[in-house]
């Protein structure tokens, strides 16, 4: 894997950044992670407002699809997504369609690009990277290495993508992430197009689908392992200067309605 460079040169010191607070967070629901999101960007979003801020977590099962995909890419009907009582949802996210679920680690991001060491609109550096920080991660897990996948948001391995990537910029805020396959069942992923074949066809190698972490060693991976390894590696990337690990949800989320996501550009 190359070196990750340097951080830019408008950024600050290491050593004079926010520190990242990591939150472990359990199982919710789509729409109350937008709102939980919605809350965050704009807490980060001022010079003396909340640090980065990682949030690990998982969705109940849900199929979301970003704004570079669209309702062709879910090769299910809609007789099968009431059968199987699977929502899709629109979002403002960047990326295409992605199946959610049990065994998949959600690692979305919210922090000003400064914090990071990044230039204010360096928006293609912070997704480099994060890129290669996930793929750090994973070759801890695996004994191997994913693939950075160029322009196309992903970690490649034998068996489909092992992450995608999908963010927004609101506000001069870089807020969601990546969606990293452990250990989930993968019938359905094979029926979604993660990256749609008008994005694909100048790498006729790459995978539409996504596989799984345990699909490409064949042995049993712990979640536990990833989410460590995604912290550790998500650390390295960006030369954070310290990090506070937390449990749960930075702060309480109280489940509403879902309603559209509102953003105002797309990374």
């Amino acid at each position: 894997m190359p070196p990750l460079g340097p951080p830019a040169a408008e950024a600050a010191p290491s050593a004079l950044r926010k520190p990242l607070a990591v939150w472990l967070a359990g199982t919710t629901r789509f729409g109350d992670y937008l709102s939980m999101a919605e809350r965050l960007a704009g807490e980060v979003a001022d010079r003396g407002g909340r640090n980065p801020t990682l949030v690990l977590c998982e969705f109940e099962p849900v199929i979301t699809i970003g704004r570079g995909g669209s309702r062709a890419d879910v090769r299910l009907s809609d007789d099968d997504l009431r059968e199987r009582r699977l929502a899709v949802r629109f979002t403002g996210r960047g990326g295409g369609a992605v199946v959610h679920g049990p065994g998949q680690v959600v690692a979305a991001v919210f922090a000003r690009l400064e914090d990071l060491g990044l230039a204010a609109d360096d928006v293609g550096g912070f997704m480099d990277r994060f890129l290669r920080g996930l793929a750090a991660a994973i070759a801890t897990v695996r004994c191997g290495s994913g693939s950075v996948v160029p322009g196309l948001h992903g970690v490649a391995g034998r068996s489909g993508l092992l992450a995608a990537a999908g963010l927004a910029v609101r506000r001069g805020v870089v807020c969601h992430g990546a969606f990293v396959n452990v250990c989930p069942a993968l019938d359905l992923f094979h029926r979604v197009d993660t990256i749609p074949r008008r994005q694909r066809e100048a790498e006729a190698d790459v995978p539409a689908t996504m596989g799984s972490i345990e699909a490409d060693v064949q042995r049993r991976v712990r979640l536990q392992d990833v989410r460590t390894a995604i912290i550790e590696s998500v650390a390295a990337a960006f030369d954070v200067p310290r990090m506070h690990v937390n449990a749960g949800f930075p702060f309480r989320i109280q489940s509403r309605p879902e309603q559209p996501e509102v953003v105002s550009r797309v990374g």
